[in-house]
């Protein structure tokens, strides 16, 4: 019984949210030892040949491409999904070559640097675009009262996973001959394997235990229509719908603002890590810890969010990146780098989340793949302008240390436009578009 009440309050008290929180632990190990290794592999491996500060850049405008290509197409993909029943086909469909591409990374060469910006951008496009057919299908298995700390323990459950397999590789990047590895190249181009396997090992629970959620028509929809052409028409209604559902249009702008700067702070991080003057060695420790740390801190902010509500908890959220975006831009030290770590644990996971389950909260399930893949849009152009950002003032500057600064503006901004959010008007319109969808069905 003890067991079953702490599932019951980590959000992880059904076969099916376990399958889905799951999917965190595949995709985080991209996320992780990907996002976290590869610049700096990058830069010192397959740029080699190139000054250090154009091959930032280069990964910069890499990042931002790939973030853009896969925001431009979520939305149509994701009502395509809602129509034909399939999130979790569409889901295969990209992560299949995507962990083909993350595989294939394992063949990275010094010099090669088309080559690796090349499957680097084919992994993250595939990784990021099965986060909009995973996101679609938490409205259809969790209730009103649970998707919040459904929501935050995916992220608990990704943090762990995800920090596991990164300590595994960090360990051999750090002691290879203990592998019996020639060296620490040849360490991480083993370590990109282990995410291939990773992902696609810890997806299968998902595909087996998760259901489909229902399809349903729209007013004027006919059985049997293209699905592209319906799925740009849906679109478009959706869009003027937003209008009706104005709670989440608002939480998506508001999203919009906050997580281009938490997706700035995540993918750049080892970036400026490293421009600072941070070895190696502090900063994939650093970034281990962050992983551990935020597995208690994700579950904690959705035990915080039933205490107080989301909104409020997700308040303080954005308040302590406020001070790790100052902090950050005043470190000089490891010592600091590893205090400007552990604060970003407390945060990123409970930030993220929140946003998420808020955003579930109020999506009509018939619409979730759609709805979610304009999330997904605010998600990844939000990231591809804080990359922006920082390409942009690598290259005239030399320094992004002003771009760090910066982010402090959009987490107030965020912080405000979430204040005029209406939770339970959003909850109540999304119930009522539901019933209407099912009165036509």
């Amino acid at each position: 019984m003890r067991y079953a009440s702490l599932l019951d309050r980590l959000g992880l008290h059904r076969r099916e949210l376990r399958a889905w929180a799951l999917y965190d632990v595949a995709n985080s190990a991209w996320m992780t030892t990907i996002l976290q290794v590869f610049p700096l592999f990058f830069v010192r491996v397959a740029a080699s040949d190139l000054p250090a500060d154009v091959a930032r850049s280069r990964f910069a405008f890499a990042t931002s491409a790939s973030v853009v290509l896969v925001g431009l197409t979520g939305p149509v993909l994701g009502a395509v999904a809602d129509y034909r029943r399939r999130k979790k086909l569409f889901l295969a469909a990209f992560l299949v070559p995507g962990a083909i591409a993350t595989a294939a990374m394992a063949g990275i060469r010094e010099g090669a640097w088309l080559y690796g910006l090349t499957t680097f951008a084919i992994g993250n496009v595939c990784v990021m675009a099965t986060l909009a057919f995973y996101n679609a299908l938490l409205p259809g298995i969790a209730g009103q009262a649970e998707v919040d700390r459904v929501s935050t323990a995916g992220f608990a459950m990704g943090y762990l996973g995800g920090g596991l397999l990164f300590a595994v590789n960090a360990a051999m990047m750090a002691s290879p001959s203990a592998f019996g590895l020639a060296d620490t190249s040849t360490a991480v181009r083993l370590s990109f394997l282990t995410v291939a396997v990773w992902w696609v090992l810890f997806s299968i629970p998902l595909f087996r235990r998760v259901p489909e959620p229902p399809a349903t028509l729209e007013a004027g929809e006919r059985p049997g229509e293209p699905a592209l052409r319906l799925a740009f028409g849906r679109l478009r209604e959706t869009i003027r719908d937003l209008r009706r559902h104005r709670d989440a249009g608002l939480l998506l702008l508001a999203f919009l603002v906050y997580n281009d700067a938490i997706n700035t702070i995540v993918r750049l991080a080892v970036t400026f890590g490293d421009e600072v003057g941070i070895s190696a060695s502090a900063l994939i420790g650093a970034l281990v810890m962050v992983q551990f740390v935020g597995v208690p801190f994700a579950f904690g902010f959705g035990l915080l969010a039933d205490r107080i509500g989301a909104r409020r908890a997700l308040f303080i959220a954005l308040a302590v990146y406020g001070g790790i975006s100052v902090y950050a831009f005043l470190l000089r030290t490891a010592t600091q780098f590893f205090v400007l770590a552990f604060l970003v644990g407390t945060v990123q996971g409970g930030a993220q989340a929140l946003g998420r389950s808020l955003f579930a909260a109020m999506t009509p399930r018939h619409k979730a793949g759609e709805l979610f893949g304009i999330f997904g849009v605010c998600d990844r152009f939000g990231g591809a302008f804080g990359a922006m950002i920082f390409g942009t003032v690598l290259s005239l500057t030399g320094s992004s240390r002003p771009a760090i600064l910066s982010l402090v503006v959009f987490f107030v901004l965020g912080a405000v436009l979430v204040a005029n959010v209406d939770v339970d008007r959003g909850r109540r319109r999304a119930r009522e578009a539901e019933a209407e969808a099912l009165a036509r069905a």
